[in-house]
């Protein structure tokens, strides 16, 4: 699966985007948020407040409970302001 970072997720993950093989446990948005904050201090520091964090499935904004089985892509943001 191939994981996009946006923004400040960007900056402290460290890479714009990566593909990961994920363990087949791993079925939401919220598993994978969960599972990537175990990767390292990057990881963790970039996803330390999971509920500011925002993602897309496939380009489309996804809650922390959808599935993620058979997405080929999920991004993850910051909220984004307008002005």
């Amino acid at each position: 699966m191939k994981l996009v970072y946006f923004a400040w997720v960007r900056e402290r993950v460290g890479r714009p985007e990566e593909v990961v093989d994920l363990p087949g446990e791993i079925a939401t948005v919220a598993d994978l948020v969960a599972w990537l904050r175990e990767r390292g201090e990057e990881y963790a520091y970039a996803f330390e407040n999971p509920g500011v964090v925002r993602a897309a499935v496939d380009r489309v904004h996804a809650k922390p409970e959808a599935s993620i089985r058979g997405a080929a892509e999920v991004a993850f943001f910051p909220p984004m302001t307008g002005g």
